[in-house]
């Protein structure tokens, strides 16, 4: 992405920067964002409409559209500068994380399993039917914890270190649309309860991290678990 937006050298070993920008990025992180726009795209185009993607319970287990339990995280929306801003920070957040977690993607697949699942659980209850922000809210939140003296700077006006993030974001989204961003406050909420059991409670519990993949899950993606020292 710098080296398409310096201007460079035009192509670099045989590839356009921003084909080469795109398969830079790790799997999960590529994968959700090409099916994030794919959404708006078709949707722009009336080949699906956005019913056909959002999560309801009862439509879901009722009427068996299992679809829509992944569908929701891909749609934030039709072609607009929002989209744009939504992109932005889910493919800049997603792959920091995923590529801090290493080169199998074991890990991040299974935080964001997790996270995906948590929030299909508390979605009903807020009247929630799109996921993606929150899901990429809960990305932002646990890479601002995890880089507690990163200092950022939004818009070119306000600088802040990386934990100020997730409440700066939920502010501008609120002065832009004017309603309490509900989903955003959710992604916050999972994303604290992945960092908490993962980076609070193991050092206080004898390195014990009740999130981490399992072992089935490692063998899954090649992998094995580490073993234990």
């Amino acid at each position: 992405m710098a080296a398409m937006l310096g201007g460079g050298d035009g192509m670099m070993g045989g590839q356009f920067p921003l084909e080469q920008w795109f398969f830079e990025m790790p799997v999960c992180t590529r994968w959700w964002m090409t099916a994030a726009l794919g959404a708006s795209v078709l949707v722009q185009c009336h080949i699906i409409t956005p019913f056909q993607l959002f999560y309801s319970f009862r439509t879901v287990f009722y009427r068996s559209q299992y679809w829509r339990l992944i569908t929701t995280f891909f749609y934030f929306g039709p072609l607009s500068l929002d989209l744009i801003y939504h992109i932005f920070f889910l493919q800049r957040y997603s792959r920091l994380l995923e590529e801090s977690s290493g080169r199998s993607p074991a890990h991040f697949s299974w935080l964001l399993t997790f996270a995906s699942t948590l929030l299909l659980c508390i979605a009903p209850m807020f009247s929630m039917a799109f996921l993606g922000t929150a899901l990429s809210s809960t990305l932002i939140y646990i890479w601002s914890r995890k880089n507690p003296d990163t200092m950022l700077s939004f818009l070119g006006l306000v600088v802040f270190r990386a934990p100020y993030l997730p409440w700066v974001l939920l502010m501008f989204s609120l002065v832009v649309h004017g309603t309490v961003p509900k989903d955003e406050m959710c992604g916050i909420v999972v994303g604290h309860i992945w960092y908490f059991f993962n980076d609070v409670y193991p050092p206080l519990h004898d390195g014990h991290s009740p999130l981490d993949p399992p072992s089935w899950w490692m063998r899954l993606f090649g992998g094995r678990p580490a073993e234990p020292e």
